[in-house]
């Protein structure tokens, strides 16, 4: 598929039903997000959720919350109980592309732009758990490798990695 360029901007309230729709389609079973606490992420803290959007549709997303202390396992804070937007952690919960708009470097383009505007709203670190299979992609984002989470979220095993934003 041959896009124009992607906008990437904060989510609105209307982009819910699509990203719900990414969501389901890019994970696997329980571990998608409910259309519910999408919405609540929209809600809570639209600066930590950005989209890429393509064509005047959006293609992909990154999702966060945001603490001053971190708990990967934690599943409520995926509801963004604990969250704090003066929190200087902030946890991403999803990044996303559409089948349909994969391998146009999407994934690429939210996250240094997510790292961007972490950066500038004075976040300290960006916290991520991913599949084994996504390591070497964030490691290419210069996050750290920490450990395999306790988390059994959806049934799967979660690796967890950190990027130190003073370090940038």
């Amino acid at each position: 598929m041959t896009a124009s360029t992607p906008l990437i901007r904060t989510v609105l309230s209307t982009d819910l039903d699509r990203c719900f729709a990414i969501e389901t389609l890019a994970y696997e079973g329980d571990e998608a997000a409910t259309r519910e606490k999408i919405a609540t992420r929209i809600t809570a803290w639209p600066e930590g959720f950005i989209v890429a959007e393509v064509d005047g549709q959006v293609a992909g997303f990154i999702n966060s919350g945001a603490t001053f202390e971190v708990q990967m396992a934690d599943e409520a804070f995926k509801e963004l109980i604990g969250h704090d937007p003066a929190g200087s952690e902030v946890v991403i919960m999803s990044v996303v592309v559409h089948p349909d708009f994969q391998g146009l470097g999407l994934s690429r383009q939210l996250l240094q732009s997510f790292i961007a505007r972490m950066g500038e709203q004075g976040k300290a670190r960006i916290h991520l758990m991913c599949k084994e299979r996504h390591v070497p992609l964030y490691e290419r984002f210069c996050f750290v490798y920490i450990k395999a989470s306790e988390s059994d979220h959806g049934g799967m095993a979660w690796h967890e990695m950190v990027l130190d934003l003073a370090v940038q």
